[in-house]
Formats: C-alpha cells, sequence, structure tokens
C-alpha cells in the first residue's frame, strides 16, 4: 500500500471542511479529531454521522459547520447509512449519472454508536465489504447524553451510570477491543489513532479512504467535560495514552498487524513506555482510584494494559 506524501503547506491550503463557529466545548478532542481526518480526504466526499456530540455542535438548525454533503443519521445505524450511500453511488456510477471517478463515504460515530449501538450494523457492512472508511472517535462514554458508560469505557472510571463509591471503583468491565474484533471481520484496513500524532492520524485516514471495501479507524477522542480535566490538556492526555500503552498505534492491513512509529519506539526501547499512573492522574474521572481503599484497582489497570501490549506485540511478531 502506497504512502501518501503530504506537507504542511499541503494541508495548510487545502479548504477547511469542517468550518468554524461550531458549538463544541473548549478543549474538545472530537472537533480536532474530525478536522484532522478532513485534511486527508482526496476529492468529493460525502459524510453521514450518528447521533452524538459532534452531530449535535455541529449542526444546531439552522446552521451548519459542514462544508461538504453531510447526512444526520440515527444513533444505531450509521454503518447502514454509507452501505446505501456507497451502493447509490455504485449504481449511479454504473447507469452514467455520476461525474467522478470517485466519491469518499465517511460514517463518523463516537463510542456509544459503535462499541454498543451501531455495533450490528457495522458488524454487517463490513461483511458485505461496503467500500467506505468507518471513524469511530472514542471519548469513551455517552457524552451528548449525560457521561454514561459505554462499552469503550474503562474499568475504573466514573461516569453517571457507574459511579465512584465506597464498595464500587467505577466502572466493573473492561474495554472492549473493537479495532480487534474488526480485524476478525476480515477487512482490508483497520487502524488506531490519536490527535496527539497528527501525521499519523493523516496518513492512516488516506489509507482508510484509497483501500476497496470497509476501512476502520479508531481514535482515541478526549473529552474534558467528561474525563474531568483542564481544557488546555486534550492533546496532553491523547499523547500519554499512547506513551502508557492504554491506547498503542498499530494498523492492520488484509489482517497483518504492524506497530505504528510511535508505539514502535516504546517496543524497541521499553523503558520509555510510562507507568499508567502518570495518564490517570490529573483525570477527575479516576480521582478515586488514587484512595487507600481503590488504589489495587491501578495495579489491575497497570496489568491488563501490560497483558494487551504483550498480546500486541506478538501479533505484530515483535515478541
Amino acid at each position: 500500500m502506497a504512502e501518501w506524501k503530504f506537507t504542511l503547506k499541503d494541508l495548510a491550503e487545502k479548504p477547511e471542511l469542517l468550518m468554524p463557529g461550531h458549538r463544541a466545548c473548549a478543549g474538545c478532542g472530537p472537533a480536532t479529531v474530525y478536522r484532522q481526518i478532513l485534511k486527508a480526504t482526496r476529492g468529493p466526499v460525502i459524510a453521514t454521522n450518528a447521533t452524538g456530540c459532534m452531530e449535535v455542535v455541529s449542526t444546531i438548525y439552522p446552521y451548519t459547520a459542514w462544508n461538504i454533503p453531510w447526512i444526520h443519521t440515527a444513533f444505531e445505524n450509521v454503518a447502514a447509512n454509507a452501505a446505501g450511500i456507497e451502493t447509490a453511488l455504485k449504481i449511479m456510477k454504473k447507469k452514467g449519472k455520476l461525474k467522478q471517478d470517485h466519491v469518499d463515504v465517511i460514517a463518523f460515530a463516537g463510542d456509544g454508536g459503535t462499541y454498543d449501538i451501531g455495533l450490528q450494523a457495522l458488524s454487517g457492512a463490513a461483511e458485505r465489504g461496503h467500500d467506505f472508511l468507518y471513524v469511530l472517535y472514542d471519548n469513551e462514554a455517552y457524552m451528548n447524553t449525560g457521561i454514561q458508560r459505554s462499552g469503550g469505557t474503562p474499568h475504573g472510571a466514573w461516569t453517571t451510570t457507574s459511579p465512584a463509591g465506597r464498595v464500587i471503583p467505577g466502572k466493573l468491565q473492561y474495554k472492549k477491543p473493537i479495532a480487534e474484533i474488526m480485524v476478525a471481520h476480515d477487512i482490508p484496513y483497520v487502524a488506531t489513532a490519536s490527535p496527539s500524532h497528527w501525521k499519523d492520524l493523516i496518513k492512516k485516514t488516506r489509507k482508510g479512504l484509497e483501500v476497496e471495501g470497509t476501512a476502520f479507524l479508531h481514535v482515541l477522542a478526549p473529552c474534558p467535560r467528561g474525563w474531568r480535566y483542564d481544557t488546555s490538556k486534550t492533546i496532553e492526555f491523547a499523547r500519554l495514552a499512547v506513551q502508557t500503552c492504554v491506547f498503542p498505534l498499530w494498523e492492520a492491513v488484509n489482517g497483518e498487524y504492524s506497530l505504528s512509529a510511535p508505539s514502535k519506539v516504546i517496543a524497541l526501547r521499553p523503558e520509555r513506555k510510562k507507568p499508567i499512573r502518570e495518564y490517570l492522574k490529573g483525570q477527575g474521572r479516576f480521582r478515586h482510584l488514587f484512595t487507600p481503599e481503590f488504589e489495587h484497582v491501578i495495579d489491575d489497570l497497570q496489568n491488563i494494559i501490560d497483558k494487551r501490549w504483550e498480546r500486541l506485540l506478538k501479533k505484530c511478531g515483535m515478541d
């Protein structure tokens, strides 16, 4: 797969496809993710968006921040909507009604609309092989509706439906390995990315757009409102997630795993791997873990992160 070459000048001169003036919170991780992703488009593009934070903040009637054709769809069926758009474009081209050689289709959804409510539609579209890029912007809870826990919420995190008390240390379950679940669908491209490593994110977006078939991009998107941190620290926490291997960067091309550069450095120089405590501290959703009764949960989290990291290294042939 050829790598797309670009310069900062190329990105700066590309028209903004998500315009300023939307209603996202200060320090919004998903808004940064969207802008970076849209810098990688290669021509005409249609986006469809599941109900969620970015749908609400970008299209408060009668205004829109979108500078491309954009469709809001229900919480649970953005992948089905993207599949329908892709099929319609294919038929239009077959009938000679579409002048463009190719129109990129991107489906955007948060963790609630992907891990949980939208998994059935996503799995079905992947099984049928529809040609579109699915972007999961993962802020690790249902932020738009009140910070409820999702399948993407980490173990030990406080949410309004997994509150920390004297007995329960936040969410009891562990984060679902959604990207690995998508690799198991035998789709041509799956990758993880972080806005802290913007060049890696933009390159992976372009790869996902260029492959034939369903591509899945899992992007960590910190949320100051739900994670309870200062709005200036979004990129800092996104970077710490990579440095602690809470959210390692990798890609799978036709099922073959490989580490991306930032995580490969940690694999080759393990001393650079930061302890999970550095990522947890400063986030109010984990504040209760730094108490005597719940400090063991930090050790549990470190243990599961280490095990998942070792498993990933083996998949990447780096054991």
